[in-house]
């Protein structure tokens, strides 16, 4: 008898080369199956919501796996052995037996991400925030965000040479929130994402913000499709990967 589980877990993406396993570089995917297979004593492979870049966060991050066992499942106790053995870098928050047509990545209706920016100088949030030395203009910048809930291809924002076989997205929220006088974060929400696309779109509504580039002209780097036409991707160490919604 074969039961499928979602997992639920966050992680700090800081000392990881992303989500996937890869043959050179360390990943959250590799100590997770790494973890759920000791303790499930069999070899587990684990299929995400998707897949974070480098240094990327996640706050709130599903996959699911099957398991060949028909023995009842203690959840507590594999909880609460799951996050012995993981690094400490990593956290499982839930274990959910669900249907077996429940697919992480293709069941998954809306992913919602933040962009964390900064513009103080502060050692305690350097690491998940981007620091700016100039305010932008945020007015400016979430004119040309409402664009991205108008556009249905992305392919302006989608990293060169990617294996996606169709740049189409669709954006319900866009916008910058601001929490206090110095810190903003970019709110993003959609059914599906391109890789680097969160970073290009940020870099390119910063280009906005700095004045390099007019609402027209953004919706002009919508309308080419191409990357070359955007903005520089903005580093990875500021975005959250936090909600998912089936």
């Amino acid at each position: 008898m074969t039961q499928r589980y979602f997992i639920y877990f966050s992680y700090d993406g800081t000392a990881y080369h992303g989500w996937q396993i890869q043959p050179n570089g360390h990943s959250v995917q590799a100590e997770l199956q790494r973890a759920l297979s000791l303790i499930l004593r069999q070899s587990i492979e684990v299929t995400a919501a998707g897949r974070t870049d480098a240094g990327v966060h996640a706050r709130v991050m599903v996959a699911h796996f099957d398991l060949n066992s028909a023995s009842p499942a203690n959840l507590s106790e594999w909880l609460y052995k799951l996050n012995r053995v993981l690094p400490r870098d990593i956290t499982v928050t839930r274990l959910q037996p669900v249907a077996a047509d429940m697919h992480a990545r293709f069941s998954a209706k809306w992913r919602t991400y933040h962009y964390y920016i900064h513009l103080d100088r502060d050692p305690f949030v350097r690491f998940y925030s981007y620091a700016l030395h100039h305010a932008p203009d945020f007015h400016e910048m979430n004119r040309a965000a409402s664009l991205l809930t108008e556009t249905a291809d992305f392919g302006a924002f989608c990293k060169s040479h990617s294996d996606a076989k169709t740049t189409l997205c669709q954006v319900r929220e866009a916008r910058w929130i601001q929490l206090t006088p110095t810190r903003w974060y970019f709110r993003i929400s959609a059914n599906r994402f391109l890789r680097n696309m969160v970073r290009a779109v940020v870099g390119t509504l910063l280009d906005v913000g700095s004045g390099k580039l007019t609402r027209e002209e953004f919706a002009a780097v919508l309308a080419s499709k191409s990357r070359s036409c955007a903005g520089e991707s903005v580093p990875g160490h500021a975005l959250f990967l936090e909600e998912i919604e089936y």
